[in-house]
């Protein structure tokens, strides 16, 4: 019983996983189911808790317009999704750490002391801490959550597609973010499967894991 219980869980999770590039135009997904899908996405875990991801979702067809030179190579996820969602890694997420903290000291998830302690240590270290260590860090965070989206998504109905490949350069200026600050990390096009996807190999974890 508890063999058949773990695969029946793991081929639900792993329907997720599929890449979905081509759905179904006429199934749009209202914003307050996207912002509820958002709200679960963001349980994953981050740094120190500072929850650098920031989300775009780009699903109006205006939106759309402005995206499809920065993703020539996914143009079917970009016309057929619900929407595209970009995420960024914010590169001063810090100046968010005291409403992060207090409101954990307020809800009763963190002593007081516990807060004062984190600010003091943490201050001076994000204060001086090299750009390039900062994109690393939303790089990690920011894939995290992409992830748990996609699972997330699965759960409410939804099938998506991680895409990398756009042009990073150029994307945080033509959706109105401030370049120097927000990181593009990813974008996970969301909606319901046109297609059933296709099956891809995976090594084993003979081939992949090494025990100490």
């Amino acid at each position: 019983m508890e063999n058949t219980y773990k695969e029946n869980n793991f081929e639900t999770i792993m329907k997720g996983r599929r890449s979905i590039r081509n759905y179904d135009p006429t199934v749009k997904i209202s914003r307050e189911e996207m912002e509820q899908i958002i709200n679960d996405t963001v349980k994953a875990p981050s740094s120190v808790n500072m929850q650098p991801w920031r989300f775009v979702v780009v699903e109006s067809d205006a939106g759309k317009d402005v995206l499809a030179p920065l993703v020539r190579f996914n143009k079917v996820q970009n016309e057929t999704s619900s929407a595209m969602i970009v995420i960024f890694g914010d590169l001063n997420s810090f100046e968010h750490a005291e409403k992060i903290y207090g409101t954990a000291v307020e809800q009763n998830l963190m002593p007081p002391e516990v807060k004062e302690r984190q600010l003091e240590a943490l201050s001076p270290l994000f204060e001086h801490m090299a750009t390039e260590d900062k994109k690393e860090m939303a790089i990690i965070d920011g894939a995290l959550a992409a992830m748990n989206l996609m699972l997330v998504a699965r759960a409410y109905g939804y099938d998506t597609n991680p895409i990398g490949g756009f042009e990073r350069e150029k994307i945080a200026e033509s959706l109105d973010m401030d370049k120097e600050r927000y990181y593009p990390v990813m974008i996970v096009s969301i909606g319901k499967a046109n297609e059933e996807g296709y099956p891809s190999y995976r090594l084993p974890a003979t081939d992949i894991t090494t025990w100490k």
